[in-house]
């Protein structure tokens, strides 16, 4: 804190030091037609080359001019351009020119006021300017560039942001904090989540054609939402476009390196996503067949490759009619089939049984010394097929003062999975050179001991997404309000939904014993089913349905006041509501052959589940299910001030009032049961039990300086304060299962909001338009971190805790250059690169570093990295584009590096060293030629590296040893695009 203050001081005193040297022009660029202020007006000073662009309110200044005679040039589209000559600047003034441009009418189509139609900027070099105009710290990218990297969805388009990442495929992270402290969008409204262990937007959803650019703001300032620790994404979607009226049509083909053979894809009889991704009853429950076999593959099969497409369509223009109202709307459609298939899949557990031996593999469902007991050193295949389509529609009305907006966005999302996971490398461990087929081989003789294992999971599920959205912008019209000028007013409504539907998810397990003699009698080989260790009166077979349903209405207004403080710079206040409120149902039914004791004979290259089904085995419901219905409130008010106090310095900042109620009811069967504080055995859950009711206040203060001592360089500053939430499933004390048998989750009534202490500064230097070098500094310091443990009752459990505290500290650098503008020759051709460095802590809590503390464990530790934080991140790249021939080609390159995935734990008394996700570096190619003047051609090749992806046990001493690890494979597509002009 004390490092923080002495910069802000230093950066002060600079200012006031640097802020009389040499001369400024500066001025207001407005319509001479409607005298209203021109934003995004270029400036340009002829005599240095420097260009400046005009703000929101019309303002622009130029500073560090030398004493004499100045001239300037005034353009922007839709307008006649002007010079003004001859301006003088004298030693230490400031020389005031403002400008009216006049309308170009020779052309009524070019002529479109579109700054309250935008929604946001597609071009990196609008949101260059976005970036320094910002009062937070933000970084962006746009749709230009999503384009070109071939980011499909907005989760692959956020790792081209510095310091951002995507966990599992998804859900955002930014400088090394996971999704409970990012606010994830869509233009600038929350969105709800189906996602059963957290509360985050899943932006595999959204893909990037309906993306006008993602826009991460890393500061929070009090009009961010509170939970803003990280930063806050926003996913601008397309709104109304700024031409009269156009067509765009695109298709793609694309082929993973790995589908393999025609027939070797992973899949199961009776699966498949269909065209729209609409089960068609075949996964439906049966109740009328309780106490009966049920229909249905319980098991993997063999199928025909898939084919991957998509294809997009896109249309909208704009219209102004004769009394100055304008009309847009824009309409998008698209539609993707992909896949993914694996089979050089590893998943392995091991433990450290006493102190100072290495790692071995975990023992399940017995000991060793016993002779009883499994392993779980697992060889996995799996393949994917997905189907996504949905559409976007926006419509928009303009006037002079106002402009409204209304956006309807639809996703749909189905996912169909087949996993195959063996473990035979369990008898090779404790058994070296066991053979199946020869029955003197060590092994044979202790059957029980590491038996093989065949688990097969067959999952589908829905995913459906919408909002509805209604907004305004407004120009009050008041000339004068008491000191303040025309006073500016937003407001936002919006109805928004997702949901998951996950049908009939079958799991199977099975053990696998060879054929052995005991005496004279020979023992065939067989078959058995293969019980979850905790619950031994479950079948082999489980079948699980769950349905999360989840609403949210939003409701947001903004009022801003600009003013002219007392050198004539232009400032504002701000004030503003936000409320959102959210309901969430959650459904969950399982159904086993409870008590089956039944065997197959067969050798392990014969898999039970093909004839499974035909055998009689009865399948019945469950009575330890739990559903439940929560609701969240998030109420918020603020207030907020920026503060010209010289031409080269401002203050922004704040305080935002935010409140946060959560309420869960539960709703159990009759064998449900729960865990009260305190407890470690479980009771008898009925209704109310386990209830929960939570409410918290929050005052969040914010504080924030920019100073410019140089047109070219930037310095920011900012202090302030934020909060993590809980989740519903977090809170609810009840065991919580995905399928039963599978990990066991129990909530914590008493866990705690975490409170957040962000300090950041930035400094920004733009040697020319469209350069850009950047160095930044990060640090936040974490009061009642939420963690994850494993604790140990009749079994073992996983529970969240707050821990003490936890700090994350980092850099950021950032490169742009346009390479023509030093040589000619490399016209065309950009490089950018940026790079984060993560130094991130936790401390644990007194009953965690007793435990690690054990004569059994001997671990003694006090802290650990705090987990999803990578120790760096880089990505670099390269793009050409030859206007002369239509031709682009683009190269991104990137590298993630290690980040813990869990902290170590214990269990049966034995430690478990932590997991980290290996560093994984991919590298992606995209080549266009246009082709007339309408249409485009497109190749890309994504993940060129095609690494290994893995996890691995780290433990203090001995070096790592993989968990798990799979391989993408390199996707190639093809694509042919068209774009009409009307």
């Amino acid at each position: 804190m004390v490092r923080f203050w002495a910069l802000m001081v230093s950066v002060l005193l600079l200012a006031t030091g640097l802020s009389g040297q040499q001369g400024s022009i500066r001025g207001l660029i407005l319509d001479q037609d409607f005298d209203a202020p021109l934003a995004g007006a270029q400036v340009a000073h002829t005599e240095s080359g420097r260009v400046v662009t005009s703000s929101d309110q019309g303002n622009y200044l130029i500073t560090e001019l030398s004493p004499g005679k100045h001239t300037l040039v005034i353009s922007k589209e839709g307008y006649l351009r002007q010079v003004r000559a001859d301006i003088v600047v004298a030693a230490g003034q400031l020389a005031e020119v403002d400008v009216y441009l006049s309308g170009d009418f020779t052309d009524m189509e070019e002529f479109i006021v579109q700054d309250a139609l935008e929604i946001g900027g597609g071009t990196e070099a609008s949101l260059l300017q976005l970036r320094f105009e910002s009062p937070s710290l933000m970084d962006s990218v746009s749709a230009d560039l999503m384009s070109r990297a071939g980011a499909s969805d907005a989760a692959s388009a956020l790792r081209l942001v510095a310091g951002a990442t995507v966990q599992n495929g998804k859900t955002a992270v930014i400088r090394g904090l996971p999704d409970r402290y990012v606010s994830s969008q869509l233009n600038g409204l929350r969105v709800p989540s189906a996602d059963e262990d957290k509360r985050a937007v899943e932006l595999d959803q959204f893909p990037s054609v309906v993306i006008e650019s993602i826009q991460v703001s890393k500061t929070f300032t009090p009009d961010q939402q509170g939970d803003a620790s990280g930063g806050a994404v926003d996913l601008r979607l397309k709104g109304i476009p700024d031409e009269p009226l156009f067509l765009k049509i695109k298709g793609q083909y694309s082929y993973n390196s790995q589908a393999g053979p025609a027939n070797n894809f992973l899949g199961y009889e009776g699966g498949g996503v269909g065209f729209l991704g609409f089960d068609d009853g075949g996964r439906d429950a049966q109740p009328d067949r309780l106490g009966d076999n049920w229909v249905g593959a319980v098991g993997v099969a063999e199928k025909d490759s898939p084919m991957d497409m998509k294809w997009s369509l896109a249309a909208g223009g704009n219209h102004e009619l004769d009394d100055g109202l304008k009309i847009g709307g824009f309409v998008s459609l698209f539609y993707e089939r992909d896949s993914s298939f694996y089979d050089d899949g590893i998943d392995d557990s091991y433990w450290i049984e006493n102190p100072g031996d290495s790692l071995t593999p975990q023992a399940l469902q017995g000991s060793v010394q016993e002779g009883d007991f499994k392993t779980a050193l697992f060889d996995v295949t799996r393949g994917s097929r997905t189907v996504q389509w949905g559409g976007l529609a926006a419509l928009g009305l303009e006037t002079e003062n106002h402009a409204i907006n209304l956006l309807y966005l639809y996703s749909r999302t189905a996912e169909d999975t087949a996993t195959l996971a063996e473990d035979t490398r369990g008898k090779q461990y404790f058994f070296p050179g066991f053979d199946p087929n020869d029955a003197t081989t060590p092994g044979h003789s202790e059957p029980d001991a590491a038996p093989y294992v065949r688990l097969e999971t067959l999952e589908y599920s829905e995913r459906t997404t919408g909002t509805f959205q209604v907004s305004g912008k407004h120009t009050l019209p008041f000339d004068e309000l008491g000191p303040f000028l025309r006073p500016q007013f937003d407001w936002a409504v919006a109805f928004s939904f997702a949901n998951l539907n996950q049908p009939d998810k079958r799991q199977f397990g099975s053990l696998w014993f060879p054929e052995r003699s005991v005496g004279s009698f020979t023992i065939p080989a067989v078959h058995r089913a293969f019980k979850p260790g905790a619950n031994f009166n479950l079948g082999n077979l489980q079948r699980t349905y769950k349905v999360i349903e989840e609403e949210s209405q939003q409701f947001a207004f903004n009022l801003k006041l600009p003013f002219e403080q007392w050198s004539g710079e232009e400032g504002y206040f701000k004030f503003g509501y936000f409320h959102d409120g959210v309901d969430r149902t959650f459904d969950q039914d399982n159904y086993s052959n409870f008590n089956d004791n039944s065997s197959f004979n067969g050798d392990f290259g014969e898999f039970w589940s093909r004839v499974f089904p035909t055998e009689d085995h009865p399948i019945t419901e469950s009575d330890f299910d739990v559903d439940y219905k929560g609701e969240q409130t998030v109420s918020a008010r603020y207030g907020m001030l920026d503060l010209p106090l010289v031409p080269t310095l401002k203050v922004v900042g704040g305080v935002r009032f935010e409140s946060t109620e959560i309420s869960i009811v539960n709703d159990p069967e009759s064998g449900a049961t729960w865990f009260p504080p305190g407890s470690v055995a479980p009771t008898a859950l009925n209704a109310g039990d386990a209830d929960v009711s939570f409410s918290q206040s929050d005052i969040l203060p914010s504080i924030g300086v920019e100073f410019q001592p140089f047109d070219e360089v930037t310095i920011r500053a900012a202090y302030n304060e934020t909060i993590a939430r809980q989740t519903f499933k977090e809170l609810t004390p009840i065991l919580q299962q995905e399928f039963l048998g599978g990990p066991v989750f129990i909530g914590n009534p008493a866990l705690e909001m975490s409170s957040v202490k962000n300090y950041d500064v930035r400094v920004d230097f733009r040697p020319y338009e469209g350069g850009l070098l950047s160095a930044s500094w990060f640090r936040k310091e974490i009061t009642d971190p939420i963690e994850y443990v494993q604790r140990i009752a009749a079994f073992n459990f996983t529970t969240a805790v707050n821990y003490p505290e936890g700090t994350l500290e980092g850099f950021e650098l950032e490169m742009r250059h346009d390479l023509g503008h030093f040589w000619g020759a490399l016209e065309g051709l950009s490089i950018g690169a940026n790079a984060t460095f993560i130094d991130a802590v936790v401390k644990l809590p007194a009953d965690e570093i007793a435990a690690f503390s054990l004569p059994s464990i001997q671990m003694p530790i006090t802290r650990r990295d705090m987990t999803n934080a990578p120790e760096h991140l880089f990505n670099v790249n390269a793009t050409y584009e030859l206007e002369s021939t239509g031709t682009q080609i683009g190269l991104f390159y990137t590298l993630q590096g290690d980040s813990l995935l869990a902290g170590a734990g214990e269990s049966s008394g034995n430690f478990v060293p932590s997991v980290y996700a290996k560093s994984f570096e991919t590298l992606n190619l995209s080549v266009a030629q246009k082709i007339g003047e309408n249409f485009k051609l497109q190749f890309q090749a994504k993940n060129l590296t095609n690494p290994d992806i893995k996890t691995v046990y780290r433990p203090d001493s001995g070096g790592d040893l993989t968990k798990t690890s799979f391989s993408r494979g390199i996707d190639y597509s093809l694509s042919l695009s068209a774009e009409f002009s009307f």
